[in-house]
């Protein structure tokens, strides 16, 4: 008679050990740095850790970190709900319509292909240099990928499904919320956690060519004074707002999509 043996679970197990993993990875990144700036690399072209969370704690204290940081996360998440509204609403169409796609398909990835860097003179003369051309950036950026994956999820529906609740006169409204969008629901959450990013790039890059507030902005006045410590606070304050926003979109699509 055999008798399976089963393991109990370690204690650095699961999720335990991914957390111990990425606090081990910062912590040697952070004295790969901090050993760099005060060895081999002056200070002045990389800043070190320490210096860096000195001006961030400053910023922090004095309220400017959520003044530009509230500017630049407002852009980027109007561009992203504007690209998201749109996006979705160009794929469904396209979708519907062989015809229509084939004709627009040239076009679409010609656009998308697009360096978004050579549209921005474009929006500031269009748009000026307020809020509406740092949205309008970031929405050039997050458009496509929402029209992309919403593209690609509706042909990733298994067509004798539809044909099956077809045949049986289910409502069109019906076959969409029950087999079209749990569908394409995981294809619109990729779609959405590359747009954080994104999102970020198009509001950043809107302030590096004309604002007055902003972490690009603050980026760009600090390396205009030759701060790197100023500019490395600020490239850090962008990370762990991205990371943040991606860990929101990661929360909403567990909530959001049904367990398997």
């Amino acid at each position: 008679m055999i008798t399976e043996v089963t393991e109990k679970p370690g204690f650095f197990s699961g999720k335990l050990r991914v957390i111990v993993d990425r606090i081990a990875l910062f912590v040697s990144a952070m004295l790969i740095w901090h050993v760099l700036a005060n060895t081999i690399v002056d200070e002045f072209w990389i800043s070190s850790p320490i210096l860096v969370a000195q001006r961030l704690l400053e910023i922090i204290a004095n309220g400017d970190l959520v003044w530009h940081a509230t500017a630049t996360i407002w852009q980027a998440m109007l561009g992203m709900a504007l690209g998201i509204v749109v996006g979705i609403a160009f794929g469904l169409l396209l979708a519907s319509n062989d015809r229509m796609k084939e004709a627009f398909d040239p076009y679409v990835m010609g656009l998308y292909s697009l360096p978004r860097i050579a549209l921005a003179p474009l929006f500031i003369l269009w748009f000026g240099i307020g809020l509406l051309s740092k949205v309008m950036m970031a929405f050039s950026f997050v458009v496509f990928i929402f029209l992309l994956n919403t593209i690609q999820g509706l042909r990733e529906v298994d067509r004798d499904h539809i044909d099956l609740l077809r045949s049986m006169r289910a409502p069109r409204a019906y076959i969409a919320r029950r087999v079209q969008f749990p569908a394409m629901l995981p294809w619109l959450f990729a779609a959405a956690r590359i747009s954080v990013g994104l999102a970020l790039i198009g509001s950043v890059l809107g302030e590096l060519l004309g604002a007055n507030r902003g972490l690009g902005w603050y980026v760009e006045h600090a390396s205009g004074r030759l701060d790197t410590t100023g500019v490395f606070a600020g490239l850090t304050a962008l990370m762990i707002i991205a990371v943040a926003m991606n860990q929101a979109v990661n929360v909403l699509e567990k909530w959001v999509t049904p367990p398997k």
